[in-house]
């Protein structure tokens, strides 16, 4: 209901001026916009609206002023409009054009425009139609560039609406009506008649639709709840949350497993590389690989952790490679691999499987990528259990691109970024120093200093850096940068800012604030890169006042929710991509600290005085121990309001004057109630005056506020950055729109009311409206200089996602199907999400309002508020969602005294109301309090109207009277050691409590009992208390005879009300029973049955009343029973119980359990079974079937449990509990008779049987047509399409066509293939189990990804899952998750053996069984398809952090069954054939005797064991235990292996049911001390033995007499056939003519003939039989699947380590039963010895190598070359050939042999090794290593170490074909570039050829640097022994020597030959110019020389 009123226009004004209309309806007052300087026209176009609660008088006034506005003075009236709303409401339309009246109500000239509309309460008047208001274009245009000042725009949308019901909008606000924590119902704002029920059944709609004369649209109507709710809802109150403990920071069971691989090329030479895993702190290594680029580990790490989940996701996993790591030096890295456990936590399935990380070198970031890593990476928490793929050989060659260790969505190739974290400023801190030596020296020197000296720190990416330390100042200035070098995108979510105080002692951190990198970035097309501010982040944490020791320190490091705000930090942050070619770029990632340039102060918004009020309604249910002492409320915002410990006082922004001011201003800042502002303004008022609390009950006291409610109001100065805030409240209203509405819409279909894909269209259409109106509101004001960058792209990107979500929920709308509304439900649980992540702004502007409860000023419990849920707006859509709402808050202990069972005690119940906005707009802060009170003011404040009263005095009151019917509870907590409880359950309401009565041990009590509370008094309107209810809290409680009663969970609800003068009639009443689901801590802890009204006493007291009629339980003392209207109707159902025994009893007492018997009760009726006088002899029941009739309610939703409860009979009649269970839902035993007219036998199949059926396609009815079925068992991923569901009344035939495919293959097998020459057909004789083995998991892979390849449809699997039970839908999920790993792995192989065509070829050789990727039991129902197993409790229910789990509670088990049903049967039951009485429902029973049977268990392997010892290995065994056989192999230990294979069997002789439960376990060897046990796994055989699965002995897909596929079960095929025929009682077999047999009316057929060892064919019928059993589900009424011949995979898991798999193991467990014919030896399944090779490799010669050394003579290039080769690793059998000295064309001639020797596994394509680890070890060792040849060429140097030239690794299984000519032999054969014909010496036997050696240069780029001819020769161990060689050039069979050239020789043996060689053939010429130049020089010495005597001689003439 609301009226509205559309200003247009003023016209005729005089003058030009400011003008501004002022709107008044019943006293409330709306101001428009102010118009500048118009002249004689303004034109105002704008909409107020009021809601209204009471329909309109038709004499009430609409007022409309127009003023000339001032800023300085006050506004000059112009004119006044007055109108009656007679007309409105009679028309509820009407547009009026008028003129105003001045003061003297004399008529001016102006005249105004006005469209007013009403919209009335009931569906009589006015419905919206389409055009309204917001048709108008105009007006849309106006709504985005007006200002948020505008008048209220009508926020009804534009839409078709159909005109009986108008769309709701508030569902942010609704009432908390049903109290379902998260099912709440949706409130109404239909337009619909008084006392209509708001929620209404579908077949109500359909006649309420008919009464409105409208159609209805039920989509949009909830239809959530059972019960009706109020019609209107006045929305006074808000939801209060439910969830009382913190969950964060509570720390909890982590493990991080690592698998290292492999790594590909690492960049350097010949390097030794060890890979290091760090996780947070701790490290640990690989084994070091010597001498290769591409090692392969293969090794397995664990990290055990025990933090909180913040910590755990932050931490860094960091993957780095060393080189040449040793004791004495720690290696120089090659590259290293960073992510946070948080993207590896948040990976589908918590993994990454088989992924290569790419490493980069932090030091030098522009070296480009450094190799690869392949690993394996997952992280589990408690209770995940990780689907690790299937372990098969890894043969593909893997595509290292489309595999990389990385997110989704991140790209592949990474680029360098620096990270620039601005710090500017921070202000409010709290002092961090004892203030003693403060005042000391204050005393002293006189100067006074703040005590703190901050710093900030950041952490990123696992490295941290720091600003300066600011000394003593609360609000520090830095102005700093703190840069980061990473690569982006980053793969670490957030980023930690910390302020910390600098300390002598240690420094301690003050606040913490996380930055999510993902909500400042979008990495969408048009997305942004990382930014943010400048802006201020808030940081709270523990409570400001300084002490010691601060127990709360952990808050302020951000772990678990702050408790009070410690300061604000202006901080920014920017990211630039670095542009690594750039030469001045500094490479290092080192973290670095610069100046940043500072900001502006008004850069973040400007200053405004926002004004906070709240007024405290109710403050009740305060715990006990703070009730002795004056209690007092305090309420901050920020630092506002903080009287106690706020002492560093926020700075009021100043107004700007004369500097002098600055007193004034101090002034105001003390906050006490007297001191007035100078502008007449208020002094915050920010605590409730001290009261003593009054007792409510036992443990509850309450503050008797009565009629005169305290108020609190604190003015504070923030910058005005709301548009954030209202842009992220528009899209929190519309995600808890649709989150309300999903919960509707689970609720429906959990409790199959009809029509839930209506309610989910209307869900989807009120989304898409939402969206786009978020569109037209978030707009608005753009272009604000305070708008950071951030701001815009963030607005542009929810733009741009609402846009396209309103869309896809468009069309998603369309598909919603009455088939596909669970799937459509989860792609709009996406929607929600993300809605929840967009709404989540990341830079805060004001700080949230914290409520504080103090006692003695000492803070005891707190509530947060976020300030976004107080903002006021004007725009209804932007309102926060508990703005001027009384919302109900509970307080909690702060911090670590909140974890646990401390957390659960509410320490005080409020209501609150409060109110946040801007003090200029606070004239409606009171709008939204519950009417009827008048204002008290504070002394100055007394004539002025928007002065904010000290509190409200509550003139009206009602009277109430409330009825609670509290009927029963189910699935309570187990809070006594019986595991039971004594429940009873405490009901508050206002400031009154009651309870029921105690029902001692029971956890389902049904008290039915009515709880009256009178003289209820409730303040304000009749009318709002009949809409908005106060809540209501239950809590449960358990009764001990000694201390105080324990609590067991709580839960609210909302009373239905009445008022006086309305009737006690249908449909409101009475109240229907409902559901409320109770919460303990986050927990939940049962459900409780109740109903509650509120019924209001009239003026003529309690009679009026309806009367408590119905009898006062005599027997009980005076309860009142649950009145009859109210409590279910009940109708006559007969339970009956198969008793079939008990197992695995553990002591009571001490004292073992001999008689035991069992109770069952339901609804106070209940039967006994029969004593077992023996319990050890045997546990089984005599009696199987025993039955008794009890009342049960019609609705099968209201069901009371079932309780199941063990006793032992001890002598002279005491009786001790042992366990019990309780059966909290009758639906999957209620047996409902067959609908015989059902056309479809799959109909009638009995539910109780349990068959389920699984069948693809629909029903094909052939009268006696065949059907064809070709099955050819070879290819069972064909299976899934050809099952045919076939009619009950057809013959049909099934043919199995086995002949066709053989003569297929043999024709294939002539033609030869042409794809691959090499592949032939197995030998028989060569294949064994382990074939089959592994030829199955390539199948189950192959199926998986076939499913995958078709897309089975999601849809078409989600129906047939549904017919097939519950079961189904997990198993969908699974498939598609196994198939998405496969798909991957597809994707990277296209090599050309891995086509489908081929997989296809090959298929049929083998026989295959089924590996299941889990237990049997999960595909198979856990074989409860008769008899269940239910679990006997005792022990108080654990709480988180208690370890005691379920399992450890687990006494014993019952085993047994029920069947429920309506009492008079249809006859037809008890007609069938063999139908016997005593049975009743469990007919043809087998015997409970005790049997003895062979269980034979077969071991295949285990898998990603968890590490036992130091070392990172585990030497496993196993170990099997059946009753008293305990079977441990420890002398067949593994050693050091992680992924053992066992392949073995055990046989063990055991008699159900003594011995049913069998544990295998896998425990590790140790030398000294005990064993450890790494994991077991559990089986229960007896359910196996007994199940209509037929699970004793898999059924084998083809039947053989002999091979390695020969048939184990001693029964054949045709006699287990005859037996299921004889116990089903169906017609056969019959077997017709060869080939064919027939069951019921099913005809199968399949071959007629089997060939013996000696190929001799024999006619046998076993193979049409064994097609029957293969097709046992097809037939009618007694089929079910068969368990087929299978592998199970098992998790191991360790009870010291609960819910965490510890490892899986592949088994299965064949039973015999001894009284049949004894079954044949087992299978040899022991694992398959490597077989004995030899490779014999001769190197003939090399070219073209890389010449290193310069002559030292000389100076020429040449090189002393020498080839070096191995096969297992450098250290154990390296070879080197001799050294072919001074080569100088890098030519090398060798003709030398290497001899290797080794073991190898064909099946896995790996060589087995065996050494022992290190000198210490005991016992060697065994490896599993790719078969690699490696040849290396080395340059050989006499005084250094040698250099290594070039390597190329070979992998035998397939290497490039080599080279015919060194001229053809190329690089690029070994780069893979081109496509080079690969072979297999496995198949080739003998290659020769040349190939090409590399290395890396300088730029990591591969270049060729020689050439090798070799010769490779494969034999087996045998062929070698026969034809020996020598090594090297020996004998036998030795090789000539090399013809090489004279140069190459040893220089220092023969230098003379040497120099002769060098003068000789060299320098001859060079060295006879030497001689004739030495000869003429020394000619012209001696000239010279003797020149000068000569000429003296000449002179003298001498």
């Amino acid at each position: 209901m609301a009226l509205l009123v559309h200003l247009k226009t003023v016209s005729e004004l005089r003058g030009r001026g400011d003008r501004i209309a002022k709107v008044t309806f019943r006293g409330q007052s709306f101001y428009s916009r102010v118009l500048e300087n118009c002249e004689d026209v303004a034109d105002f176009d704008e909409t107020f609206r009021w809601p209204v609660a009471s329909n309109i008088d038709k004499n009430e006034m609409l007022e409309i002023q127009i003023f000339n506005y001032s800023k300085v003075f006050s506004n000059k009236l112009i004119g006044t409009f007055r109108m009656v709303l007679q007309k409105v409401v009679e028309d509820n339309h009407v547009e009026v054009t008028d003129t105003l009246m001045d003061d003297n109500n004399a008529i001016i000239k102006t005249s105004l425009c006005v469209e007013i509309r009403y919209q009335a309460t009931d569906g009589t008047v006015g419905s919206w139609d389409d055009g309204d208001f917001l048709g108008d274009e105009s007006l849309q245009e106006e709504e985005k560039d007006s200002q948020e000042t505008d008048g209220l725009l009508p926020s009804s949308r534009p839409g078709s609406r159909p005109p009986g019901e108008k769309s709701f909008r508030r569902a942010g606000r609704s009432v908390f009506s049903a109290m379902k924590l998260g099912k709440n119902r949706s409130h109404k704002e239909e337009p619909q008649r008084q006392d209509e029920p708001a929620v209404l059944e579908m077949e109500e709609l359909d006649h309420l639709a008919i009464r409105l004369g409208e159609g209805l649209d039920p989509d949009s109507v909830s239809l959530a709840s059972v019960t009706a709710l109020t019609t209107n809802v006045s929305n006074k109150r808000s939801k209060p949350d439910i969830k009382m403990e913190p969950s964060a920071g509570r720390p909890m069971d982590y493990q991080v497993s690592i698998t290292v691989i492999e790594a590909r090329q690492l960049v350097g030479l010949n390097m030794d590389p060890v890979v290091c895993v760090e996780v947070g702190d701790d490290k640990k290594y690989t084994s070091m690989k010597e001498s290769t680029n591409c090692p392969y580990y293969n090794e397995y790490f664990v990290f055990d952790f025990h933090v909180s989940p913040d910590v755990m996701f932050d931490k860094i996993i960091k993957i780095s490679v060393i080189h040449s790591k040793n004791l004495l030096r720690s290696g120089t890295l090659v590259g290293s691999f960073k992510m946070d456990v948080g993207t590896v936590y948040s990976q589908p399935e918590h993994q990454f499987h088989h992924k290569w990380a790419i490493l980069s070198d932090p030091d030098d970031i522009s070296a480009g990528l450094k190799g690869y890593v392949k690993c394996d990476v997952a992280v589990v928490g408690k209770g995940d259990n990780i689907k690790t793929p299937h372990k098969a050989n890894e043969t593909e060659e893997d595509d290292i691109e489309g595999n990389l260790l990385l997110p989704e969505g991140v790209p592949a190739e990474r680029q360098w970024a620096r990270f620039y974290v601005k710090i500017y400023r921070a202000e409010g801190l709290p002092r961090m120093n004892t203030s003693l030596m403060a005042n000391v020296k204050k005393a002293f020197i006189g100067e006074n200093k703040d005590l703190v000296d901050p710093y900030v720190q950041v952490f990123f990416a696992g490295q941290k850096g720091k600003t300066s330390v600011q000394k003593s100042s609360y609000e520090p200035l830095w102005n700093e940068q703190v840069v980061f070098t990473d690569l982006f995108p980053p793969l670490c979510k957030r980023m930690k800012v910390q302020i910390r105080d600098s300390d002598k002692v240690n420094d301690v951190a003050i606040g913490t604030h996380f930055i999510d990198l993902r909500k400042i970035s979008n990495d969408g097309d048009k997305g942004f890169l990382p930014t943010l501010g400048p802006a201020w982040v808030n940081m709270y944490g523990s409570t400001r006042n300084y002490t010691l020791l601060d127990e709360h320190q952990d808050l302020n490091e951000g772990l678990g929710e702050g408790v009070s705000f410690r300061a604000r930090l202006m901080l920014g942050l920017a990211v630039e991509i670095l542009d690594t070619s750039n030469p001045e770029l500094t490479s290092s990632t080192e973290v670095q600290v610069e100046q940043a340039t500072p900001v502006s102060e008004s850069c973040t918004g400007k200053m405004e005085e926002f004004f906070l009020f709240g007024a405290f309604l109710e403050a009740s249910m305060i715990d006990r121990r703070n009730g002795d002492k004056p209690v007092t409320f305090e309420v901050t915002i920020g630092n506002y309001g903080n009287e106690v410990d706020g002492l560093a006082r926020p700075q009021r922004p100043r107004p700007r004057k004369e500097p002098g001011d600055e007193e004034e201003v101090d002034l105001i800042q003390n906050s006490s109630d007297d001191e007035g502002d100078d502008s007449g303004d208020l002094a915050s008022v920010s605590s409730t005056p001290p009261m003593r609390p009054q007792i409510t009950d036992r443990n509850y006291f309450h503050l008797p506020y009565l009629e005169r409610k305290p108020c609190i109001y604190i003015k504070s100065w923030w910058p005005d950055q709301r548009r954030r805030l209202y842009n992220a409240n528009i899209m929190d209203h519309i995600a808890d729109k649709l989150e309300e509405g999903l919960n509707d819409v689970q609720e429906m279909i959990k409790t199959e009311k009809s029509y839930p894909e209506r309610r989910l269209r209307g869900v989807l259409e009120e989304l898409s409206c939402g969206c786009h109106r978020f569109l037209s509101l978030a707009d608005k004001d753009q272009g604000h200089s305070s708008h950071t960058r951030l701001d815009r792209e963030r607005l542009k990107s929810c733009m741009r996602e609402l846009e396209s979500m309103g869309q896809q929920a468009k069309s998603l709308r369309a598909q919603v199907k009455r088939h596909t509304v669970r799937d459509k439900l989860r792609l709009c649980q996406n929607f929600l999400q993300k809605l929840r992540f967009l709404a989540d702004e990341p830079q805060h502007s004001i700080p949230d309002v914290f409520i504080w409860m103090m006692n003695n000023n000492k803070r005891i419990a707190y509530a947060r508020v976020p300030s976004k849920d107080l903002l006021f707006s004007i725009v209804e859509e932007e309102l926060g969602k508990d703005c001027a709402k009384v919302k109900t808050l509970f307080l909690k202990l702060p911090g670590k005294r909140g974890f646990g069972s401390a957390g659960w005690t509410v320490q005080a119940k409020l209501e609150l109301y409060l109110w946040l906005g801007l003090s200029k707009q606070r004239k409606d802060f009171l709008c939204g309090l519950p009417c009827g009170f008048e204002e008290v003011k504070a002394a100055q404040g007394l004539g002025l109207h928007s002065f904010p009263p000290v509190s409200l005095v509550y003139t009206k009151k009602q009277a109430f009277q409330l009825r609670a019917h509290m009927y029963q509870a189910r699935s309570l907590f187990a809070a006594d050691s019986s595991g039971l409880s004594d429940p009873f359950a405490r009901v508050f309401f206002i400031n009154q409590s009651q309870c029921t009565e105690v029902l001692n041990e029971t956890l389902c009590p049904t008290w039915d009992q009515m709880l009256v509370f009178d003289n209820l008094e409730l303040y304000g309107e009749a009318h709002e208390l009949r809409d908005d209810p106060p809540i209501i809290v239950i809590e449960i409680y358990d009764q001990d005879a000694m201390g105080k009663a324990d609590f067991m969970g709580r839960t609210f609800a909302k009373p239905l009300v009445k008022m006086a003068d309305e009737a006690y009639c249908p449909p409101r009443f009475p109240p229907q029973l409902e559901y409320y689901q109770i919460y303990r801590g986050n927990a939940t802890a049962g459900d409780l049955l109740a109903a509650f009204e509120l019924l209001q006493v009239g003026p003529s007291g309690k009679a009026d009343l309806p009367p408590i009629n119905g009898p006062v339980d005599l027997d009980r003392g005076p309860i009142m029973p649950v009145p009859v209207g109210i409590r279910p109707v009940l109708s006559k159902y007969r339970v009956e119980v198969l008793f079939w025994g008990l197992r695995d009893l553990k002591r009571v007492n001490l004292a073992q359990v001999d008689r035991p018997r069992v109770d069952i009760e339901c609804a106070g009726k209940g039967v006994q079974s029969s004593l077992i006088h023996n319990y050890k002899k045997n546990p089984n029941f005599s009696t199987l079937v025993k039955w008794f009739e009890v009342d049960l309610p019609e609705n099968e939703l209201l069901h009371p449990p079932l309780n199941i409860r063990v006793v032992d009979c001890r002598a002279f009649g005491r009786y001790t509990l042992v366990g019990s269970h309780a059966v909290s839902s009758l639906r999957r035993f209620i047996y409902r008779p067959p609908d015989r007219s059902a056309p479809n036998w799959n109909t009638t199949v009995r539910l109780l049987r349990g068959c389920h059926v699984l069948c693809n396609g629909g029903p094909s009815s052939h009268p006696t047509g065949e059907v064809v079925v070709s099955m050819e068992p070879e290819v069972p991923v064909k299976k899934l399409e050809t099952m045919v569901k076939l009619d009950a009344n057809s013959d049909a035939v099934i043919k199995v066509d086995v002949a066709e495919d053989e003569k297929e293959k043999k024709k294939k097998k002539k033609k030869g293939t042409s794809e691959e020459p090499e592949e032939e057909e197995p030998d028989e004789s060569m294949l064994d189990w382990w074939s089959k083995y592994f030829s199955s998991i390539d199948t189950m892979k192959e199926q998986l990804r076939q499913q995958e390849a078709s897309g089975t449809d999601l849809e078409e699997k989600e129906e047939m899952d549904n017919n097939e039970g519950q079961k189904g839908p997990m198993k969908g999920k699974e498939k598609a998750r196994a198939a998405k790993e496969e798909k991957k792995k597809r994707a990277q192989n296209p090599g050309p053996s891995q086509g489908p065509e081929t997989t296809e070829k090959k298929k049929p050789k083998i026989d295959e069984l089924k590996v299941y990727p889990k237990e049997l039991e999960a595909e198979f129902d856990n074989f409860e398809d008769w008899l269940h197993t239910f679990n006997l409790l005792r022990g108080k229910t654990g709480d988180d952090e208690d370890s005691s789990t379920e399992e450890e509670r687990i006494v014993g088990r019952f085993k047994g069954s029920l069947c429920v049903y309506k009492v008079p049967l249809p006859d037809d039951v008890a007609r069938e054939a063999g139908y016997d009485p005593t049975y009743g429902m469990f007919q043809s029973l087998p015997s409970n005797d005790p049997i003895n049977v062979l269980v034979r268990v077969y071991v295949v392997r285990a898998t990603d064991l968890h590490p036992a010892d130091i070392n990172g290995k585990a030497d496993p065994y196993i170990a099997i235990r059946l009753g008293k056989t305990d079977i441990r192999d420890k002398e067949n230990y593994i050693s050091k292996q992680l992924n053992p294979v066992f392949g073995k069997s055990f046989d063990i002789e055991a008699s159900f049911p003594m011995e049913s439960m069998l544990t295998v376990a896998v425990y590790d060897w140790d030398l000294v001390g005990t064993d450890d046990l790494i994991g077991e796994t559990k089986i229960d055989l007896e359910n196996r033995f007994y199940s209509k699965h037929r699970a004793t002995c898999g059924i084998a897909q083809t039947y053989s007499i002999h091979g390695y596929n020969i048939w184990r079960d001693p029964m054949k095929p045709s006699q287990i056939l005859t037996r299921l025929c004889k116990e089903g009682k169906v017609d056969g077999p019959h077997f017709g003519p060869p080939g064919r047999v027939k069951v019921a009316n099913r005809v199968f057929t399949g071959p007629s003939e089997i060939e013996d060892e000696n190929g001799q064919k024999k006619p046998t019928e076993e193979h049409v039989a064994l097609s029957a059993l293969r097709h046992w589900e097809d037939i009618p009424r007694v089929g079910c699947r068969l368990v087929p011949e299978h592998v199970e995979t098992r998790p191991l898991l360790n009870p010291d380590k609960p819910g965490i798999e510890q490892g899986r193991l592949e088994l299965w467990v064949d039973m015999f039963p001894m009284d049949m014919p004894a079954p044949g030896t087992p299978l040899d399944i022991s694992p398959r010895k490597p077989k004995k090779y030899e490779l014999r490799v001769i190197v003939w010669n090399t070219d073209e190598v890389v010449l290193e050394d310069d002559d030292f003579f000389t100076g020429e290039k040449s090189s002393d070359i020498f080839v070096r080769g191995w096969l297992k690793g450098q250290q154990e059998d390296k070879q080197d050939t001799d050294v072919h000295y001074h080569s100088l064309t890098g030519e090398g001639n060798f003709n030398w042999r290497y001899l290797f020797p080794f073991d190898y596994l064909a099946a896995e394509e790996k060589i087995v090794i065996s050494k022992k680890e290190s000198m210490f070890s005991w016992d060697e060792t065994e490896y599993k290593i790719p078969a690699r040849l490696t040849l290396q060429i080395w340059d050989a140097d006499h005084f250094s170490a040698d250099d290594f030239l070039g390597a190329i690794e070979l992998d035998l299984n397939r290497f490039p074909r080599g080279a015919k000519t060194a001229k053809q032999c190329t690089m690029e054969m070994a780069t893979g570039e081109v496509d080079v014909p690969l072979v297999s010496i496995f198949k080739q036997k003998r290659v020769k050829g040349w190939w090409p050696l590399l290395a890396r240069d300088e730029n990591d780029e591969f270049e060729l640097t020689g050439k090798v001819e070799a010769e490779l020769h494969l034999l087996t161990a045998e062929e070698a022994e026969k034809n020996p060689v020598g090594l090297a050039r020996n004998e036998p069979d030795p090789l000539e020597k090399p013809n090489r050239p004279d140069t190459a020789f040893v220089w220092f043996l023969n230098p003379l030959k040497s120099i002769k060689y060098l003068i000789c053939t060299r320098y001859k010429w060079l060295i006879i110019k030497i001689i004739l130049a030495l000869l003429a020089l020394l000619m012209l010495a001696l000239f010279l020389y003797s020149l000068p005597g000569y000429m003296v001689k000449k002179l003298i003439g001498a």
